[in-house]
């Protein structure tokens, strides 16, 4: 079905701007984690300006869905969407802003025509790493028994859970904080795979445009051989001419 214009004008307008409201709430949502000595006043600023992003995602989506021409088959379309939109509605968990705001920053990336899948890649893999590395930190730095007690800990051990290669020098044990390890070791390896993919995607059609270039070059000079030896054939009839 083709889409509707003015949903197609409004995706268009409003993607940049909410991009830009994403990384504002990736900074909100990170100065408490980091610095965790930081002000209830500052703390809950933060807070305000995390639920402001998600209702403008939230907002976003209710407009899409008021533009669109047949309202049934948006929502069926865009079943992530909706759930994106009401999984904070359920508990009043900060982690659920976080998965939820990822989801609507991801789908509307995929949205923008002019966002390459490489682009979409690779900040998907460094949103993911940064996600990951917050999440655990704040769930894990003051469990009695934890080993993941400062950022660089929480980074280290995100990348070898994404990458698979999990060396095990730190390890989450508090249950909120595996329930995270599950969910990163499953979209590392999705996105590892997108990853994968999309290299050898670009060195076949690299391969592919190199063989086509020799194939073009070949046919030149076969081209230039036939007409040499008619130029040739031609000047032999004229000697022979009377």
């Amino acid at each position: 079905m083709k889409e509707q214009p003015a949903r197609i004008r409004w995706e268009r307008r409003t993607q940049r701007p909410l991009m830009a409201l994403a990384v504002l709430f990736a900074v909100a949502y990170a100065v408490p984690i980091v610095d965790s000595s930081a002000s209830r006043a500052l703390t809950r600023a933060c807070t305000v300006v995390e639920w402001v992003v998600w209702g403008a995602f939230a907002a976003d989506y209710l407009v899409r869905l008021g533009l669109a021409e047949r309202r049934g088959e948006f929502v069926r379309r865009h079943w992530m969407d909706l759930c994106a939109v009401l999984l904070p509605l359920i508990q009043p968990l900060r982690l659920l802003r976080v998965v939820s705001t990822l989801m609507l920053v991801g789908r509307r990336a995929r949205m923008a025509t002019q966002v390459r899948l490489t682009t979409y890649v690779v900040g998907s893999v460094v949103g993911l790493l940064m996600f990951g590395s917050l999440a655990v930190l704040s769930v894990e730095r003051d469990a009695p028994n934890g080993n993941i007690e400062t950022l660089g800990d929480a980074v280290w051990w995100s990348f070898t859970t994404m990458t698979t290669v999990g060396y095990g020098d730190h390890a989450p044990t508090t249950g909120l904080g595996r329930i995270l390890a599950v969910g990163l070791m499953l979209s590392g390896i999705a996105l590892l795979g997108v990853v994968t993919a999309n290299i050898a995607a670009w060195f076949i059609a690299r391969f592919e445009d190199d063989a086509e270039e020799r194939r073009q070059t070949e046919a030149i000079q076969l081209l230039t051989e036939e007409i040499q030896k008619l130029r040739a054939e031609v000047a032999a009839l004229s000697e022979r001419a009377p």
